[in-house]
């Protein structure tokens, strides 16, 4: 399986739909937070056919309306600030904030740990566990980038663009 993990989009919905091309043929797609408006929700829920699963980040603006504008469709999942999954038997977190993850990856109930926030690319092991920040698809500093996971082999390759 291979997972689609995004982060800080911060509206910028012109380079969303390059990063969920570069996501399409992924099976799931992880949000990280961060997306801030109801029509960037819409764009992500549209623009990618498989579950997606959101965690809050701290320029999320209205909550409600961001989860209504998606409820009819069934196959996006909120997790507010923390959530916990399972694909192809691998724990997976997700959160918005860097500490957390850290956190996390440390105590090793995860095989894959992934975070946002500081828009900072990156993939470290932290023991037995794989902390992925899939940088920023804002485009804020310059780089815009995804990463994809594979459970077959548990790694994660970055892609900019």
């Amino acid at each position: 399986m291979r997972i689609g993990i995004l982060s800080d989009i911060h509206d910028n919905i012109w380079a969303l739909d390059e990063a969920l091309s570069r996501l399409a043929d992924c099976d799931v797609l992880l949000c990280l937070g961060d997306i801030c408006s109801p029509f960037t929700m819409i764009a992500i829920a549209e623009g990618f056919a498989g579950p997606v699963h959101v965690v809050w980040g701290n320029n999320d603006g209205d909550r409600e309306h961001v989860v209504h504008s998606v409820s009819g469709l069934g196959r996006v999942t909120f997790h507010v600030e923390f959530g916990e999954l399972e694909f192809d038997g691998r724990r997976v977190a997700i959160t918005h904030w860097p500490d957390l993850a850290q956190a996390l990856a440390r105590g090793g109930q995860y095989a894959l740990v992934c975070h946002g926030h500081n828009h900072r690319l990156r993939v470290d092991q932290v023991e037995s566990t794989l902390l992925v920040n899939p940088g920023e698809v804002m485009g804020r500093f310059g780089e815009k980038s995804v990463a994809i996971y594979d459970t077959t082999t548990g790694s994660a390759e970055l892609l900019l663009f």
